[in-house]
C-alpha cells in the first residue's frame, strides 16, 4: 500500500515537473523573427538575398561576395529549406535515467551539451551527405513563426525568382530510356540519403547506447570531473566531443575524428596526426577531422572588432558553427544577417523520441523558426569548428583562415593560429592505445578546469 502511494506521488511529481517544463521552455519557438529583405543572409558557407531583383546586381563588389564567393540563391523558401534541414537538438524529458542519478531529463542543464550535438551533427552532414543537402520534408514543418515570413512576402518573392528563371532556358526534352535512368539514380540517391539522415539523428538519441547522446557525453564528462546536472562549457564540450568520436564504435564513424586546437594554437602535423589512422598512413587511409577552436572573443564582454572575423568564418563552407551564446543562455550560431547572429535555441523541452525503431518520427528534430541576436550580446567564450575530409582540405583552409584572421586582427595577436610542427604539450590520448578508465591526460584535466572556471554559467 505504501510503495502504490509512493508510486502515485511520483507520477504527479512527472507531470507536474512536465508541464513546469512546457511552460518554461515553451517560449523558445513563439518569440518573432523579423529578417531584412535589403541586406544577405549567410548560412553556414551559403549566401542568400531575398530581394530577388538585386540578383543580377551582384558583383564582386557586392556584399555576398565581398566575405566569400559561394552560392547566392534569391528565394526565401530556399533559405527555410536550408535551415530547417540542420539537425536541431533540444531539451528533452521523459527519456531512460542518467546513471548513477535520478535524471530523466536535461531541461535547466544540458544546453551546451545540445549545441555541441547540434556543431558535430552540421559536421557529420558534410561527411555523409554534404552540403548541398537539404532534408525533403524540411518545408512541411508548420512554421510557428509564420508572422517573419509573411504569405504575401513569400509568395512575390517566389513569384519573382520564378519568373526570373522563366525564358533563361528552354525545357529539354528526355528520351524515356533517359527519364527513366535519372528516376532510378534520383530514387536511390534519396534512399541513401534517408537512411544517413536518420543514422546521423540516431547517433544523438537520448538512450545509452546512442554514440553521441547525452548519456554517452555525461560518461565522458566525468572523467573531467562533471556529472549530470552540472552546466560545461563550450570548451569543455569541446573536449567531451572528441573523446565520443574517439570511443564510436560503429564502423560508419571511423573515417572520421576530432582535433580540438590547444590554447588557441592549431598544430598542423598533430592534426595530420589525427588523420591518419596508422602510422606512414597512405591517401585512402585518411580520416576526416572537424577542427574545434575554443577562444574568447573578448575579457568581460565581446569585442566588437571580432564581428567580421566570426561573419567571415561563418561563411565559410566548411564551417559547422559556433558553440556559444549570450550570458546565461547557449545557442547555435549557424549564420548571420548584418550585425545580428543567427541561431538555433536548444532550450526548448521535447519529449523523448525512440530513435531505435524503424521510422521514427523526425520533425522535431529540426528546427522551423530561425532566431536572431545581436552580435553585440554574444558571450566572449565559444567554440568555432570547421570540417576537413583530407590533408588537402585542412592545407587550404589554414591559409584561408590564416589570410582572415591577419585581416580582421587589429591587434599584435590574432584570435587562433595555425602553426607548423606538434604541439610541445602532446595529447596522449590522440594515441590508439590508451586505458579506458583514464580518458584525459592529466595535463588535459587541468586545461579542462581551467576552462571550467572561465565559461559561463548555463540556465
Amino acid at each position: 500500500m505504501e510503495a502504490t502511494g509512493t508510486d502515485e506521488v511520483e507520477k504527479l511529481k512527472s507531470k507536474f515537473m512536465s508541464a513546469w517544463h512546457n511552460m518554461k521552455y515553451s517560449w523558445v519557438l513563439k518569440t518573432k523573427t523579423y529578417f531584412s529583405r535589403n541586406s544577405a543572409v549567410f548560412l553556414l558557407g551559403k549566401c542568400y538575398h531575398f530581394k530577388s531583383d538585386e540578383l543580377s546586381e551582384l558583383s564582386p563588389d557586392g556584399s555576398c561576395l565581398d566575405i566569400v564567393n559561394k552560392v547566392i540563391s534569391g528565394n526565401v523558401e530556399e533559405f527555410r529549406k536550408d535551415f530547417i534541414s540542420r539537425i536541431w537538438l533540444t531539451y528533452r524529458e521523459d527519456f531512460p535515467q542518467i546513471k548513477e542519478s535520478a535524471l530523466t531529463t536535461d531541461c535547466g542543464w544540458g544546453c551546451t551539451l545540445r549545441t555541441g550535438q547540434m556543431l558535430l551533427a552540421q559536421g557529420l552532414v558534410l561527411h555523409f551527405l554534404g552540403r548541398a543537402w537539404t532534408w525533403p520534408g524540411a518545408l512541411n514543418i508548420e512554421n510557428s513563426d509564420s508572422e517573419s515570413w509573411t504569405s504575401h512576402t513569400v509568395k512575390k518573392l517566389t513569384a519573382s525568382f520564378e519568373a526570373s528563371l522563366t525564358g533563361e532556358r528552354e525545357p529539354k526534352v528526355l528520351s524515356n530510356d533517359h527519364k527513366e535512368a535519372l528516376e532510378r539514380d534520383c530514387d536511390n540517391s534519396e534512399m541513401r540519403d534517408e537512411v544517413y539522415h536518420r543514422k546521423i539523428i540516431s547517433w544523438f538519441g537520448d538512450f545509452p547506447p546512442a554514440s553521441f547522446g547525452l548519456h554517452q557525453l555525461i560518461e565522458y564528462g566525468k572523467k573531467s570531473g562533471k556529472t549530470a546536472g552540472d552546466w560545461y562549457g563550450p570548451a569543455v564540450v569541446a573536449h567531451i566531443l572528441r573523446k565520443a568520436v574517439e570511443e564510436a564504435r560503429d564502423p560508419e564513424l571511423q573515417g572520421i575524428t576530432i582535433y580540438v586546437a590547444q590554447d588557441c594554437t592549431v598544430y598542423s602535423l598533430d592534426v595530420v596526426d589525427r588523420q591518419c589512422s596508422s602510422m606512414g598512413c597512405e591517401t585512402a587511409d585518411m580520416k576526416a577531422v572537424i577542427i574545434l577552436v575554443p577562444v574568447r572573443l573578448g575579457g568581460e564582454k565581446t569585442n566588437m572588432d571580432y564581428l567580421e572575423f566570426v561573419k567571415g568564418i561563418l561563411s565559410l563552407e566548411y564551417c559547422v558553427g559556433i558553440i556559444g551564446g549570450k550570458p546565461k543562455q547557449s545557442y547555435y550560431f549557424a549564420g548571420f544577417q548584418d550585425d545580428s547572429l543567427i541561431y538555433m535555441d536548444p532550450h526548448y523541452c521535447q519529449s523523448f523520441v525512440d530513435v531505435s525503431i524503424k521510422d521514427f518520427p523526425l520533425e522535431s528534430f529540426h528546427c522551423p523558426s530561425p532566431k536572431k541576436m545581436s552580435f553585440k550580446n554574444m558571450d566572449p567564450s565559444c567554440t568555432i569548428g570547421f570540417y576537413c575530409r583530407n590533408m588537402q582540405d585542412f592545407e587550404r583552409i589554414s591559409e584561408e583562415i590564416t589570410r582572415m584572421l591577419k585581416s580582421s586582427s587589429k591587434e599584435k595577436y590574432p584570435l587562433f593560429t595555425f602553426v607548423k610542427g606538434h604541439s610541445r604539450d602532446y595529447d596522449f590520448a590522440s594515441s590508439p592505445l590508451h586505458e579506458e578508465n583514464d580518458l584525459f591526460s592529466e595535463d588535459e584535466k587541468k586545461r579542462l578546469k581551467r576552462f571550467s572556471t572561465e565559461e559561463f554559467v548555463l540556465l
